[in-house]
């Protein structure tokens, strides 16, 4: 049980504070609830472009390393499709320099044009050496692009394409943030050794002054049901061909969320997995086989993977694939397997719950998708899922009309 006190305060912020007095720092977690769903399609990127132009400074503190670095401290950040998450680790004594530069991070960046330039450069120089001249870098690009024809998930956090960055204006850029970053669109989290009364107290001192915004409702249009497969092919300067197939599942707080994830586990995760066993040990079929969720807030992906063996047909170890994951939709798994990945499931959550610092990223991400108190219930949501649960859940996601495939070939092949 992770213990636990919140605050709202005038302004809308959330004030969580964990008391942990088994170490001497603190973390000064600040989560926002926007990411690159939120973006306009013409748009994309604004959230990822934000994480950089924050550090670049903000109205009152020229960068951020310095002040942390003085402080004994380091900081980072990170964005996904639904969120944004700034942190800052600090011994306890120095809290107040995180909670100075978090505030003032909050308050706003300094918008220039020559700052703009700056880190507009930085990004689009990322896009390109990450997605565009790695191997298999543009496959979330082309992956979700086919998945999703109306939901934002249709495009990565890096966003479309490095041109909307290129043409974004200085008042697309401050109308972005001051629509979104905000202490009524915010979870600060103060986690470590400190006593609740005075994070709060220092909470107050540092954000209470900042005022609330006016955020920008947006909005998210629900996938509509696919109801026919769906293929693309492609071929790069890549190793090996690859497959990548997705289903549509259910949303992050959805009962099937959690079937969905254990069934992942029951085909991949480890040694003594279903694919691991059969396809990679037994046949011989691929030298990696995966399953996994994409793990977004709202209705994801059933993402399964396999780079075939040499030699091996890749059509064929294609349908092996796709024949043993939705064999998971027509038969009952045994108890055993399913209490195999309950009790791995429940050491790694024990093991993502044993830093402060873990604690309350987990603890702001749960407030933003509704309740922090959700961080307590999640080995009870995967101890309750029974097998019926799973088989259930399975010929939901497995059904014909919900799959896409990406043939991610090798322009060898194609010379071949």
């Amino acid at each position: 049980m992770i213990r636990f006190e919140k605050k709202i305060l005038n302004n809308g912020l959330r004030v969580i504070v964990h008391t942990d007095k088994t170490t001497p720092f603190v973390a000064v977690n600040v989560c926002y609830n926007v990411g690159a769903k939120h973006e306009n399609p013409n748009r994309t990127g604004f959230a990822h472009l934000f994480e950089h132009l924050t550090f670049g400074g903000s109205l009152h503190v020229p960068e951020f390393d310095g002040p942390t670095q003085e402080a004994g401290g380091n900081n980072n950040a990170f964005t996904s499709n639904d969120i944004t998450n700034y942190y800052i680790i600090v011994p306890n004594k120095n809290i107040e320099t995180a909670l100075w530069l978090e505030s003032d991070r909050m308050i706003g960046p300094k918008f220039t044009k020559k700052g703009l330039d700056v880190q507009r450069k930085v990004v689009i120089e990322e896009f390109r050496q990450r997605n565009l001249n790695r191997p298999y870098g543009d496959v979330w690009h082309l992956l979700r692009d086919l998945s999703y024809k109306v939901h934002p998930y249709r495009w990565p956090t890096i966003g479309l394409t490095p041109e909307h960055i290129e043409k974004a204006t200085l008042e697309e850029v401050k109308a972005f943030f001051f629509h979104h970053y905000a202490p009524n669109n915010a979870v600060l989290v103060i986690s470590g050794n400190i006593e609740a009364e005075e994070a709060f107290r220092l909470a107050e001192k540092w954000f209470a002054d900042i005022h609330s915004r006016d955020i920008s409702p947006g909005v998210i249009l629900p996938e509509p049901i696919q109801t026919e497969d769906r293929t693309l092919e492609v071929y790069r300067d890549v190793p090996v061909d690859t497959f990548y197939i997705a289903w549509h599942m259910g949303a992050r707080n959805d009962k099937s969320f959690y079937a969905a994830d254990l069934l992942s586990d029951i085909l991949s995760n480890g040694k003594s997995s279903r694919l691991e066993e059969k396809l990679v040990k037994e046949k011989k079929l691929f030298t990696e086989a995966d399953a996994y969720l994409s793990g977004e807030n709202e209705p994801g992906l059933f993402i399964a993977t396999g780079k075939a063996n040499t030699g091996v047909d890749f059509e064929m170890a294609q349908k092996e694939m796709i024949e043993e994951v939705i064999a998971t939709a027509s038969e009952r798994i045994s108890d055993y397997e399913l209490e195999k990945v309950k009790n791995k499931v429940e050491a790694d959550l024990l093991f993502n719950e044993i830093g402060f610092h873990e604690k309350a990223m987990q603890l702001a991400a749960y407030e933003i998708l509704g309740d922090a108190a959700l961080i307590n219930r999640q080995a009870d949501f995967y101890r309750d899922i029974t097998a019926d649960d799973i088989l259930q859940t399975a010929q939901q996601i497995f059904r014909e009309g919900n799959r896409n495939t990406l043939n991610y070939f090798s322009s060898k092949s194609q010379k071949a």
